[in-house]
């Protein structure tokens, strides 16, 4: 059975590839591998993702990615915010060890990388919470990512989520209103919803 992207340690061979990403007047350039999550390019999903935190002006305070994959969701957020920490957090060692060296390769020091299981190691709150979620890991660990987001917030943060409607969108929905007692679609694009809600 293949391995998923969501696996501690991957043993698939490698096979590095360089990805160019802009957007917003911001490049990257992102290092990927197998045994990460989408390794040929940027998945659309993330792209809708990162457009729409793009135009958001969240409150004060830092940002964190779950599930940050090799890193495009959480290195835009600290391009964009130089002066704000962005904590990132994944289980796949493989995909950390290359989001470390893609905050290097563009110059980003604001970017704490470190593994965590969903919030396990996260002792902070913050101003925004981005993930594109492992729908693969199964929907409990998706429903935990959504819920306990709000644990982490300042009063005023923000949810951003990019979930495709086939992968259950709606009940996500359902789920961050049941949270927040608000959630808003952002943007439907492709069958990819951004939700968001504010604590």
């Amino acid at each position: 059975m293949a391995e998923q992207y969501f696996t501690e340690n991957p043993n698939a061979k490698h096979d590095l590839k360089i990805v160019d990403y802009h957007l917003d007047g911001i490049d990257l350039k992102l290092t990927t591998d197998a045994g990460v999550f989408s390794k040929k390019r940027v998945d659309y999903g993330s792209g809708v993702l990162i457009r729409n935190m793009l135009a958001e002006s969240p409150v004060s305070g830092n940002i964190l990615d779950v599930g940050c994959g090799y890193g495009p969701i959480g290195l835009f957020a600290a391009k964009k915010w130089p002066e704000r920490q962005v904590d990132m957090v994944d289980v796949n060692e493989r995909a950390m060890d290359l989001a470390r060296k893609n905050a290097e390769v563009n110059g980003v020091t604001n970017a704490n990388i470190f593994a965590s299981s969903v919030y396990e190691n996260v002792d902070k709150q913050y101003a925004m919470i981005l993930t594109n979620p492992p729908i693969r890991a199964g929907k409990s660990v998706v429903s935990e990512i959504l819920a306990k987001s709000a644990e982490h917030l300042v009063a005023g943060g923000e949810l951003l989520v990019v979930i495709q409607k086939k992968q259950g969108a709606p009940s996500a929905k359902k789920l961050m209103e049941t949270t927040f007692g608000n959630c808003e679609i952002l943007e439907r694009d492709k069958g990819y919803y951004i939700l968001r809600s504010v604590k």
